[in-house]
């Protein structure tokens, strides 16, 4: 005797619709935006802060102007002299007093601002999502138009974790005021080098 359960299932297996291929995208590419300057617009009205720099040492200047003295950690050699650059203590509460990270970023999007962050440029899974401020380097030459582009170049790659981060933590929730920092850093700056 079949339960109610099978019959359902196998009604529903019974009646699906026919399989049709997916579509294929032929997204128009509007060559008269730039997408460094569409992502610094875009950036900044996230609430992202965006320097075009052309070396680290311009870099160091910023961090010393923009950030209080604090810890900071960072995934860069070019840094070692102002930041941590190795890790040692693999407890993720280890890093709960970084003041700063400043961490590589693969690509940036400029339709929305964000960032592909993979795990293996983040030091630590939770760092960029722990420290009070977060500072992501990109070269402009990394800089795509769209997220298909940005799928296009990341294709069937398994990083095994990353992430798309566009700006500082925020929220809207409470009270319907917006908030930075809320669930994450307060801050967020883009460097884009040459």
């Amino acid at each position: 005797m079949t339960s109610s359960r099978e019959k359902i299932l196998s009604s529903v297996k019974a009646n699906q619709p026919a399989l049709k291929p997916l579509p294929q995208l032929e997204l128009p590419v509007d060559v008269n935006l730039d997408p460094v300057e569409n992502f610094t617009l875009i950036a900044t009205n996230i609430g992202s802060r965006v320097f075009p720099v052309s070396s680290f040492d311009e870099i160091k200047e910023a961090i010393a102007k923009l950030f209080l003295p604090g810890r900071i950690v960072s995934s860069f050699t070019e840094l070692a002299d102002i930041a941590e650059i190795r890790l040692t203590d693999p407890d993720p509460h280890s890093l709960n007093d970084v003041n700063l990270a400043v961490l590589q970023a693969e690509l940036g999007v400029a339709e929305n601002g964000a960032l592909w962050l993979p795990e293996d440029k983040m030091m630590q899974r939770i760092l960029p999502f722990i420290c009070q401020h977060l500072a992501l380097v990109v070269s402009k030459k990394d800089i795509v138009r769209n997220m298909h582009e940005a799928y296009q170049i990341l294709g069937n790659r398994n990083p095994g974790f990353g992430a798309f981060i566009a700006g500082p933590s925020k929220t809207a929730d409470i009270e319907q005021s917006l908030v930075l920092g809320a669930h994450g850093p307060r801050s967020m700056t883009v460097f884009l080098i040459d």
